[in-house]
């Protein structure tokens, strides 16, 4: 029987929406709106093989979501089917360390939220409003990227600073991309036809935002983001890790908190590095001997070598070692030089088996590897829709 839901991703200018079959585990429709809010908007839509493109400009997640509905309605399919709708939440904070029904006390909730994930949470509960606006009689829930990382043991989670600021303000590491570890680490579990629970992984979720986590037995112990999504290792716009003084010495040379802020998050990472994001344009320019990027490419590299190193100590070993996401599922040329500095640690690398292009779950490391090194796809719209069933009970 269908029992289709549909499931959304909201950005400051954006909804990414996915209308997903559960009996199937397949999507019947995907979509995306872009620039809400800033002029000269779109909405692509797919269905059925066929794609549908519109230019019309909405002010607000309302309009766009509204634009939505009626895309479905002309294209199909039909939304009268649909049980649920699941909200992809960035930050829960310590309130929500599961998935939860969505209701007037829980959007309050996350707007108290908001400062924890000022870029993130209020696009996310325009669209939430938005969504319960045109689609009423339905219900909704809020599946959040910190969840997973709910039992990171307090040794990872504290920061050393004064615990009554701590206390006040609720800092702590929370983590971030939560939704995809889960699924990926579980699915290693499947690859390897091993018991989840007897398994050390590490997680590389390399992406525009890239985090990387430590799992022992299906659990989260360590992660790379931290309070914000900022932390950790280098993406596409965003630092990652600095000296936390930076702030101070850069506000002395006449930078705002803001200023610093919006370069750190947004003019930093490979873009700051190389006037690079895409890491087929890095690749390009280091095959044309462009220095910046090769420079660029080494330090990303080298920050997450630096994690993986720290990961198996902290799991005390580590069977394998997997790459999802954009950028990890499809740069040959950043897995390679990663599995490369760590032969010293017993890792062996399949060069063939890494140049190969796939979409399927794949292990690019020999048979002679001490440690498995993976490739698994990513799919958190399906985790999200699990997720949604459990919580609406079906």
């Amino acid at each position: 029987m269908s029992q289709p839901i549909l499931l959304l991703n909201c950005g400051s200018s954006s909804i990414k929406y996915q209308l997903l079959q559960t009996d199937t585990q397949q999507p019947t429709a995907m979509g995306i709106v872009q620039r809400v809010g800033q002029g000269s908007s779109t909405l692509d839509h797919e269905t059925g093989g066929q794609k549908f493109h519109l230019d019309q400009d909405f002010a607000n997640h309302t309009e766009a979501m509204a634009a939505v509905v009626a895309m479905f309605h002309e294209h199909g399919p039909a939304l009268d089917e649909v049980i649920a709708v699941g909200h992809r939440t960035v930050h829960g904070g310590d309130t929500f360390q599961e998935s939860v029904l969505i209701d007037d006390a829980v959007i309050a909730t996350l707007i108290e939220l908001s400062d924890l994930a000022p870029l993130h949470n209020p696009p996310a509960i325009a669209g939430i409003e938005a969504a319960m606006l045109v689609l009423p009689n339905v219900p909704h829930v809020a599946i959040f990227d910190t969840a997973f990382f709910s039992t990171l043991p307090p040794e990872a989670y504290t920061y050393a600073i004064d615990r009554e600021v701590t206390a006040r303000y609720g800092i702590r590491k929370y983590g971030f991309h939560g939704t995809s570890h889960q699924y990926v680490s579980q699915k290693v579990a499947e690859f390897l036809d091993r018991p989840l629970s007897e398994l050390k992984t590490i997680v590389c979720h390399l992406g525009n935002g890239a985090s990387i986590s430590a799992v022992d037995g299906g659990v989260a112990v360590e992660t790379s983001m931290g309070l914000t999504p900022l932390a950790g290792l280098v993406m596409g716009t965003r630092s990652g890790d600095v000296d936390p003084g930076l702030h101070k010495f850069l506000g002395s040379k006449g930078m705002s908190l803001d200023d610093i802020d919006t370069s750190l998050n947004k003019q930093s990472g490979m873009l700051g590095l190389c006037g690079f994001t895409d890491m087929r344009d890095v690749a390009t320019e280091i095959a044309a001997g462009n220095a910046d990027a090769k420079l660029a490419r080494d330090v990303y590299v080298h920050r997450l070598v630096s994690y993986i190193g720290a990961y198996i100590a902290i799991l005390g070993g580590v069977d394998a070692v997997c790459f999802t996401a954009g950028v990890g599922e499809n740069a040959a040329h950043i897995r390679g030089p990663v599995i490369e500095r760590l032969k010293g640690m017993g890792f062996e690398l399949d060069v063939a088996a890494n140049e190969q292009r796939s979409t399927e779950a794949r292990e690019i490391s020999t048979p002679d590897s001490k440690v498995h090194v993976l490739v698994i796809p990513t799919n958190e719209e399906l985790a999200m829709a699990r997720e949604t069933m459990a919580v609406i009970g079906r």
